[in-house]
């Protein structure tokens, strides 16, 4: 058999296979909707907010008025006391309140300080950081308008009101993701670790299902079949790494800042590592079954060790060491260097040599495990 005879073999035993195919093709087609999609709507806005006003005052009454104005807040409805609110929280019928105390407005004149008091369903911490941030940005701008008015009321000039009350303006620009939504942040390393847990899994599945059986693997030397077996899977997951990386990106409004000919170059040693990674870890199992469980355990751990979703400061060392056997970890964090933050080539050489050297490492273990498995 020669090569391309085996890489058509290959092939025809992935897409043939169902457990591959629904885990190659299904998995990387299904996530790429299924993990996204309850983010689209990436920033919570109107999120309800019941009232206990205790001061009944023109100035409570503006407060309320810039509360609903809000773009995180609608008022649904005003209570007269604490606990009823809290009862609107319990039911769902609101996620947030704001208490008003009594003597707000005369305390606030007399140049005394007020406490209000803010709280929110924190089960959500999406809708209680919502809730909290429009609420505090409410009082500020209340706190302001009393300030305003006692110095122009003091004969100060409006100007230097002004210029008193707001002498820096912060003008907050997000560098690596525009929206300050959920989606742009997680989803560019997510997508990854799926590329990455469905080849390791289809590699794996492929060879434990024909390890101790006859057939065209058992005629071929290791080196052509890991060959082989790599020009299939590098084809199918180039495939796969563009489609992510272009339409995916492209439909979540996700960053893009590098070239598609670096993030190619990038990814290709992601890829042959991978699939080598999968090609040595099949020749551990007989079942087929084993490698999808044992490997789906993981896949959490990976993403946190990763780097992106828990600062790696705070992940200790050997789990970290262990982390940098796996191709997925150079991987995200030089993706999100690369194609987030728009660094230059040298930002992620290293991280570039490291999949390589993983590649070699993964690649002569597979050799030995296929040596292994065909003497068997």
């Amino acid at each position: 058999m020669t090569f391309w005879q085996c890489v058509w073999a290959d092939f025809r035993a992935i897409v043939s296979d169902k457990a591959i195919a629904i885990t190659l093709f299904g998995g990387v087609l299904f996530y790429s909707v299924l993990y996204p999609l309850p983010y689209l709507n990436q920033v919570p806005t109107q999120q309800k907010l019941v009232v206990v006003d205790l001061d009944d005052s023109s100035l409570s009454r503006k407060m309320i008025r810039d509360a609903d104005s809000s773009p995180k807040l609608t008022l649904v409805g005003q209570v007269g006391s604490i606990a009823i609110a809290q009862q609107w929280i319990e039911t769902g019928k609101a996620h947030g309140l704001l208490v008003i105390p009594a003597h707000f407005r005369r305390d606030l004149i007399k140049g005394k300080s007020v406490t209000l008091v803010y709280g929110g369903d924190a089960n959500y911490f999406l809708i209680y950081s919502a809730v909290a941030e429009g609420l505090v940005s409410v009082g500020i701008d209340v706190a302001k308008f009393v300030q305003f008015k006692g110095l122009l009321a003091s004969g100060t000039s409006v100007a230097v009101v002004n210029e008193q009350l707001t002498p820096i303006v912060l003008d907050s620009v997000p560098a690596f993701n525009p929206s300050l939504g959920y989606t742009p942040y997680v989803v560019p390393g997510v997508l990854l670790l799926v590329l990455h847990q469905t080849l390791l899994i289809g590699a794996s599945i492929l060879g434990a299902g024909q390890w101790g059986r006859k057939g065209y693997w058992q005629t071929l030397s290791p080196w052509m079949l890991i060959s082989a077996r790599l020009a299939v899977f590098t084809l199918i997951y180039s495939l796969f790494s563009a489609f992510y990386v272009g339409y995916c990106y492209y439909i979540y409004d996700v960053s893009v800042q590098a070239t598609w000919y670096t993030v190619g170059l990038f990814l290709l040693p992601f890829i042959l590592s991978t699939a080598a990674a999968g090609i040595a870890f099949s020749c551990l199992f007989s079942r087929r079954d084993l490698p999808t469980q044992v490997l789906l355990l993981i896949s959490m751990p990976i993403l946190f060790v990763s780097g992106f979703v828990w600062p790696v400061e705070l992940i200790p060392t050997p789990l970290l060491m262990v982390a940098d056997l796996l191709p997925a970890i150079p991987a995200i964090q030089g993706m999100l260097t690369l194609n987030q933050m728009g660094a230059d080539w040298r930002s992620i050489m290293p991280m570039w040599w490291h999949m390589w050297g993983l590649f070699g490492l993964f690649l002569l273990l597979s050799w030995w495990g296929v040596t292994a498995r065909n003497k068997q």
